[in-house]
């Protein structure tokens, strides 16, 4: 199994509301860990600004950022342009994509998340432009429909109607097998794209126009001064950015549960509604793990992962900093140590499914019709 730190247990009385059944049986029910408790983050991030204030001061744009993206998509346009008379299931088209390509457009996918804290540049337009050039090397225009859809998964995490990174009940209950995983792990992107149509919707801007007015032209320019195939490499480089590729492990790995309960003590946590009372408070399982591994390099550090959740204004620069300072809260949570093993656990661990997510509907249901979807 991944290799996870939890919390110790503690020794006072657990209380657990369960469905009718079988206690042995219990871990074999299809249903999510559902809880009636707000995301753990919020409460984390007090409690640290109480003992730490200095952590405040961590907030803010890297201007730095932009000279990387900047980078690494010269380096996606030189790699295609090199590419454009290489037949596409040739080794070393398909070798370049995989080892360059993919792991340059997974950069570009999260140089857009930083972006969409704004973390990039001071002004929330300037971060939302520049996300339009980190958008070209994937090749498709998502970039402008991000930012909306990740802000609600940090306000509303783990939320059925507004967090489209949980997945459906429909994809659990077919997926949640050797072969239904492998598919998932491999097709990743496509459900992350597919999934916010069947679950909210964000209004069509004029940054929307322009990431896909921009997109469009720039593949067509490069189709006819350069052919196919480079446009191909932008393509084929982003499938296999969120596939079975390394960096890719990030998405299963921030807020699956990698390590479910097991033993006779808390195999109750499995039940259809959690209501487990430590320390006078009732709580669901760790739903975000962190990794601090050599992948974060590539990635913005976006491993850091209960850190990024706690403080999502600090960016990828300073988020080893906030770990230092506050380490007694982060040294004890959820962590593994590999990305690419978390893929191949995932797959082959009858234990982790697409089940093994914490879910909840706690948003007031009027605060939810008056969220605005397309927050700077």
């Amino acid at each position: 199994m991944s290799e996870t730190i939890h919390h110790k247990p503690s020794n006072k009385t657990i209380d657990v509301r369960a469905p009718v059944a079988d206690i042995n049986n219990l871990r074999k029910l299809n249903d999510f860990y559902w809880t009636d408790k707000k995301e753990p983050h919020t409460y984390r991030r007090k409690e640290i600004l109480r003992r730490h204030p200095e952590v405040s001061k961590l907030t803010g744009h890297e201007p730095l950022t932009k000279y990387i993206i900047f980078c690494v998509v010269s380096l996606q346009f030189f790699c295609a342009y090199s590419l454009r008379n290489t037949p596409v299931f040739s080794f070393k088209f398909l070798s370049i994509a995989y080892l360059i390509g993919a792991t340059a457009n997974q950069n570009c996918f999260l140089a857009i998340h930083e972006m969409s804290h704004n973390l990039a540049f001071k002004e929330p337009l300037h971060n939302q432009l520049y996300s339009i050039v980190a958008n070209l090397p994937i090749g498709i225009p998502y970039s402008a429909s991000f930012k909306p859809y990740h802000q609600l998964h940090h306000k509303f995490l783990g939320d059925v109607q507004f967090d489209t990174d949980l997945p459906t009940r429909f994809e659990a209950i077919f997926l949640s097998n050797i072969f239904g995983k492998a598919f998932f792990a491999t097709f990743q992107l496509f459900f992350y794209a597919l999934r916010p149509m069947f679950i909210t919707s964000v209004k069509f801007t004029i940054v929307h126009f322009l990431n896909v007015l921009v997109q469009v032209l720039v593949d067509y320019v490069m189709v006819e001064q350069w052919g196919v195939n480079s446009l191909y490499y932008f393509l084929i480089s982003s499938f296999l950015a969120g596939s079975l590729h390394p960096c890719a492990g990030h998405f299963i790995s921030e807020h699956y549960i990698l390590n479910p309960p097991t033993s006779q003590e808390y195999i109750q946590s499995k039940s259809l509604y959690i209501n487990t009372v430590m320390e006078n408070e009732t709580v669901p399982p760790p739903e975000t793990y962190s990794y601090y591994g050599i992948l974060n390099f590539f990635t913005w550090n976006v491993g850091l992962h209960n850190e990024h959740h706690d403080f999502p204004y600090v960016a990828w620069s300073k988020l080893f900093k906030l770990n230092e300072i506050a380490n007694e809260f982060y040294e004890p949570l959820p962590k593994t140590k590999s990305w690419a093993y978390t893929i191949v656990d995932f797959v082959c661990n009858k234990d982790i499914t697409l089940w093994n997510r914490v879910k909840r509907d706690l948003a007031d249901a009027k605060a939810k019709e008056k969220v605005d979807l397309n927050v700077n």
